[in-house]
């Protein structure tokens, strides 16, 4: 039965572990998406025809 405390124990400490790991990567600026604003402003006309075309068959 001492085993399962412990397995408890150490598997709280790993999650406790991966989050501070994770809150880290996120602080640092690891997520941040630089690429896709540079590129949208290519892909709006497309994002405008698809949005008429919804609008229009929705009619």
């Amino acid at each position: 039965m001492s085993v399962i405390y412990l397995l408890i124990a150490i598997s709280i400490f790993v999650a406790i572990c991966f989050f501070i790991a994770f809150v880290f990567a996120v602080k640092s600026g690891q997520y941040d998406d630089d690429y896709t604003p540079s590129v949208r402003m290519l892909f709006d006309d497309e994002l405008i025809k698809a949005s008429s075309k919804e609008s229009k068959n929705k009619r």
